[in-house]
């Protein structure tokens, strides 16, 4: 049976996850295996319930209790469901519940970049980058278009953030990732080199005189290939840029300078796939 709760205290502490905790404390750095994250979204829901994800609570209309919510419900067993009118979850949340349902969810033990890149062949390594839509597009078309997993720097944003994950249609639920280091200091190295010592060449999405261009056969028959994604607003360090094996780009037209990263990710992980 459904644990229905209406809400009539927006101060209640059982619902800080959804109202009063930054993303910081929901990640809950110190001690991960506390950490917790919010889905958004019945569909984003059902995918993170399918790769295994604990449900905690969920927070919702009361209209979805018996409308498109309730499979979802039915899936999450005893847990406490909060439920009030749009207007008093916007109040709660400080946002518009554009999507009706959210959910908070066990964060999963972090993985090792040697256990997502066990098998790997293809896989993107994203630097820098925060914005959490691109970082949720990015994810999508990485999943689309099968990359094996995606790697981050200590400096790029949260792929379970609630707007990363809804972007991403789920799909952060579904590709292997990790992070590369725990510090901004094992960036570039010693990340590359373990990149190297896993059998990746490393490819470097950057225009610059040296640059190669995306479609050139050496890069699409390399065996594993690490594609190397930098920041919205200055690209790749100029390090890493350097140490890479290869440095790539996409040819432009028009006078175009440049792709947003998210659209440049998904032309790579494409022209850059195992045929």
């Amino acid at each position: 049976m459904p644990n229905i709760i209406e809400i009539r205290d927006l101060t209640a502490p059982e619902l800080d996850a959804y109202a009063r905790l930054t993303e910081a404390q929901l990640r809950n750095k110190l001690e991960p295996e506390k950490g917790i994250f919010i889905a958004e979204s019945t569909k984003v829901i059902g995918t993170a319930l399918d790769a295994g994800y604990e449900p905690v609570s969920l927070l919702m209309e009361p209209k979805h209790i018996d409308g498109d919510a309730a499979h979802i419900i039915d899936r999450c067993g005893d847990i406490p469901v909060y439920t009030a009118q749009r207007s008093v979850l916007a109040k709660l949340t400080g946002y518009e519940l554009t999507r009706g349902v959210l959910c908070a969810m066990r964060r999963p033990k972090p993985r090792s970049l040697e256990e997502v890149c066990s098998g790997a062949r293809r896989v993107a390594v994203l630097e820098g980058i925060v914005d959490a839509t691109n970082v949720g597009a990015i994810f999508r078309s990485a999943a689309a278009l099968n990359m094996d997993a995606v790697l981050l720097t200590p400096t790029c944003g949260d792929p379970l953030y609630r707007r990363a994950a809804r972007v991403s249609m789920g799909t952060v639920f579904q590709i292997p990732w990790a992070r590369i280091g725990d510090t901004p200091a094992d960036w570039p190295h010693p990340g590359i080199e373990r990149l190297r010592e896993l059998g990746f060449k490393t490819a470097a999405m950057a225009l610059s005189d040296n640059s190669v261009s995306i479609d050139d056969p050496q890069l699409a028959s390399e065996d594993k290939l690490a594609i190397v994604l930098g920041t919205e607003g200055d690209g790749l360090s100029g390090i890493t840029i350097a140490d890479c094996d290869y440095t790539v780009k996409i040819p432009m037209a028009h006078g175009v300078d440049s792709l947003n990263v998210a659209a440049a990710s998904a032309v790579a992980f494409w022209e850059l796939r195992i045929r």
